[in-house]
């Protein structure tokens, strides 16, 4: 077990450490930096290799660079009746001269003297005469120290105002040195959602601590956290102490990958440990409801849709049904990727709790999905006698309030047997009462936290709980980050669907692409353009809906173009969507909002602009 908070050394608060005085405290405060372990896991943003810099002669156009020189000249000038400024510092290192320019910084005159050496780290934006904006800076002092800061891969670290890199550098060095020995009681705790984590800084590269995690229930590693036990022939640091030193000191700027890569599998174990111990605590505590159901409503609801479920969805459906017979609460995810026939298992697997007498509950993360499932559910379950109710922030279908408040409403809970909720986030809203819930079901999962997920939950007696997403999930990250769950795939596509084509086109090529997309729409075919922004803020290059949408018009007449985002009210979102699947609008101009499965089968082809801006998911 991890080490008494009383006998740890390192968490003793990072003001008992020589040189950090209470304004040294606020400033490390403000980065999250509270205690001695936590300084230690304060992380390097990049590394500087100060062993071979480049000259300011060999600075090149838009090319992240570091390189030295002497200041022999700065000023700062002010303009716009003093409310704007530039303040400029030009160093020399013999072979040219280099620009250093802070617009509406004036305070950073007091950082820099002539005469000073300076580290320059950034990309010129111009090379006559060779300027860089707003560049990072280190003073060069000599001394003691330099061996720190000198001659080495130097790690740069994330800062605060007010704060220098050179003092954080030299603080971090002198505790390594007083506590290396006390590492191994830094055990992780697990990385909460958003934050900053070496887990994500080595998964985001695809290989390393993923890879290395290959045991399904871990054990922490014996004494010194020797990961030899997980992996022998994994090349990572054996011991903690040696990963946390050479993240900050490398003696190659690969090393400090590798050391990532070892506390990142520290976060994975720690976080395993954590799901399996949570999830043991919930088999002993939680018996399921019974909800396997007996066919009778299942039956009639296959035969109505016309079409027979893959093999893969009906492998998936006796997962459930299996769970939803057993002793334990299900917790399941189901993950399918878009069109595999997610939401007719998700149907099924309602079905199964009402034939057994429960209300169900599934959650979407926008009103436009949640309004699509209201109308393809009512149109599944009504002809079988099941009532469909919805509940956004724009429109309710029933008034669920607090029946304690409300006495009358407590017969609900006789009334109600047989009703599927479909809602947003207005479904966990404190005074809305779910009765007899038996099954909760949360779309697009990854939209939602851990918490909210439980606030659905939390709405019956431990109900069963399936989650579902499109988003493709590694086995190992799924073991990791979901821990708490059972897994299921439906990895096999319906009979009929097409293949999806993707292809990567430059600005250039735009013209011919919307020639592709008039061809599209007079086959009679409907398309989604999708834009990063709503509006043009004038500070980025990013295509925006608002502004495009009337040029856009132009490029596709005489089609229909409306456009769709977040910020229109809920009755113009419901009337733009019905017009695209009426076919009566033929271009969707929009934001991200369509992201999370819109079924509009008509809608074959989808342009995306700024698509760097998007993640996979």
């Amino acid at each position: 077990m991890p080490p008494s908070p009383k006998t740890n050394a390192l968490d003793k608060p990072v003001g008992s450490l020589r040189g950090v005085g209470p304004e040294r405290m606020a400033h490390l405060a403000r980065l999250d930096i509270h205690t001695v372990g936590d300084l230690l896991l304060h992380q390097p943003r990049r590394y500087e290799d100060r062993r071979h810099l480049i000259s300011i002669r060999e600075l090149k156009l838009s090319e992240a660079a570091t390189t030295r020189g002497r200041i022999v000249a700065q000023g700062l000038k002010r303009y716009h009746h003093g409310e704007k400024s530039v303040f400029e510092i030009i160093l020399d290192d013999g072979t040219a001269r280099l620009h250093c320019r802070w617009w509406n910084l004036p305070f950073m005159e007091k950082y820099f003297q002539v005469g000073d050496e300076v580290f320059v780290y950034g990309k010129p934006k111009s090379l006559k005469p060779r300027t860089i904006d707003h560049p990072e800076t280190e003073t060069i002092h000599t001394g003691e120290e330099d061996a720190v800061h000198l001659n080495r891969v130097t790690p740069i670290y994330p800062l605060t105002e007010g704060l220098p890199q050179r003092w954080l550098r030299a603080l971090i060095w002198r505790t390594l040195e007083q506590f290396e020995r006390h590492i191994a009681e830094l055990w992780p705790q697990p990385p909460a959602s958003g934050a900053r984590t070496f887990l994500s800084a080595a998964t985001s590269k695809g290989t390393g601590a993923t890879e290395a995690f290959n045991a399904e229930s871990p054990s922490i590693p014996a004494a010194g956290r020797n990961v030899r036990a997980l992996r022998p022939d994994h090349r990572l640091p054996l011991s903690r102490a040696s990963a946390i030193r050479r993240l900050h000191f490398p003696e190659e700027i690969p090393d400090a990958e590798i050391a990532r890569q070892r506390l990142a599998l520290d976060e994975f174990i720690a976080l395993q440990i954590q799901m399996q111990t949570r999830r043991r605590k919930f088999e002993v505590s939680a018996r399921g409801l019974p909800c396997s159901g007996d066919n009778h409503l299942i039956k009639p609801f296959l035969t109505q849709l016309g079409f027979k479920l893959t093999a893969a969805q009906t492998k998936v459906l006796r997962e459930m049904r299996t769970d939803l017979g057993g002793a334990h609460p299900m917790r399941r995810l189901l993950q399918g990727d878009v069109g595999s026939g997610k939401t007719v298992v998700a149907a099924c697997c309602a079905l199964m709790a009402m034939e057994s007498g429960f209300n169900i509950a599934l959650m979407a993360p926008t009103e436009i999905l949640a309004e699509q499932h209201f109308n393809n559910f009512r149109q599944w379950f009504e002809p079988l006698g099941l009532a469909v109710e919805l509940q956004t922030g724009n429109r309710k279908t029933s008034d669920l309030r607090n029946a304690q408040e409300t006495p009358e409403l407590s017969s609900l809970d006789d009334t109600s047997r047989g009703t599927l909720f479909v809602g947003t986030h207005a479904l966990i809203t404190a005074g809305l009462v779910l009765p007899n819930l038996g099954l909760v079901i949360i779309d697009e999962q990854h939209k939602f936290g851990v918490a909210q997920r439980e606030q659905l939950v939390r709405k019956g007696q431990y109900p069963h709980l399936l989650v579902m997403t499109a988003t493709p999930i590694p086995r190992t990250l799924g073991l990791t980050l979901y821990g708490d769950l059972d897994i299921s795939v439906i990895d096999e596509m319906p009979a009929g669907r097409g293949r999806i084509r993707t292809f990567v086109r430059s600005n250039e090529q735009l013209p011919k692409v919307w020639d592709f997309i008039r061809a599209k729409l007079t086959e009679g075919q409907q398309v989604y353009v999708v834009y990063p922004r709503v509006e043009d803020t004038g500070t980025s290059e990013l295509k925006a809906v608002i502004e495009e949408s009337e040029r856009l018009k132009k490029v596709i007449a005489p089609f229909r173009l409306e456009i769709l985002h977040g910020r229109l009210r809920g009755k113009e979102k419901q009337r733009v969507m019905e017009g695209f699947r009426k076919n009566e609008i033929q271009v969707l101009l929009a934001t991200s909002v369509i992201e999370v499965g819109l079924d509009v089968p008509n809608a074959t082809v989808m342009l995306i602009e700024n698509a760097e801006r998007f993640g996979m998911a």
